[in-house]
């Protein structure tokens, strides 16, 4: 049975990693590409990355109910296309969205069946060096994702599954059991 995977966590965390590893452990995942109104970073590309929306399309479409979750983020809105996952689910195909904690939050209200995993550093200096060892965002940038950090970390309790992302290796084969585990009840 397709199921869909949550992964949420603090920007920094090491969410993206962690899924390209599970993907490769695990092929028949499908990622689902979120959309958002940021501009695209040097070598993202519209489809691949994210599906890059002007501010008004985005709004066109969160009103027009197109979105499974979406929320803003630093400034930025971002959103899964309920259509990017419906697809997905109806051919048998498990899916996998990276999204932050308010979006995870819509996804349990409206797909209780998901499975969340909270995916948290091994402490708050971690995310800092991470955001800035990344060289995408500016200072003020880093330091309004911290902030969000902040309040997302309190969220951990709420989610089935907390993965701690201190060791790389050892954070990829907990997930992949996770992962395994729930499609192999």
């Amino acid at each position: 049975m397709a199921k869909v995977f949550v992964i949420t966590g603090p920007s920094g965390v090491g969410k993206g990693t962690l899924i390209r590893i599970l993907r490769e452990r695990v092929p028949n995942l499908e990622l689902s590409v979120s959309a958002t109104t940021r501009p695209p970073r040097e070598g993202e590309r519209d489809g691949r990355d994210y599906h890059f929306l002007a501010r008004e399309e985005f709004a066109r479409r969160a009103d027009a109910n197109d979105f499974l979750e979406h929320a803003a983020y630093s400034g930025q809105r971002y959103g899964t296309l309920r259509s990017e996952v419906e697809r997905r689910l109806a051919a048998g195909r498990s899916v996998v969205l990276e999204i932050e904690v308010q979006g995870a939050r819509q996804v349990r209200a409206a797909m209780p069946e998901a499975v969340l995993v909270f995916i948290a550093p091994p402490d708050p200096a971690a995310l800092r060096a991470r955001l800035e060892g990344r060289g995408t965002d500016t200072p003020r940038a880093i330091s309004e994702r911290l902030r969000t950090a902040e309040l997302e970390l309190e969220a951990q309790q709420e989610f089935k599954y907390v993965v701690c992302n201190d060791e790389l290796e050892r954070a990829a084969e907990e997930l992949e059991r996770i992962v395994r585990d729930e499609l192999d009840p």
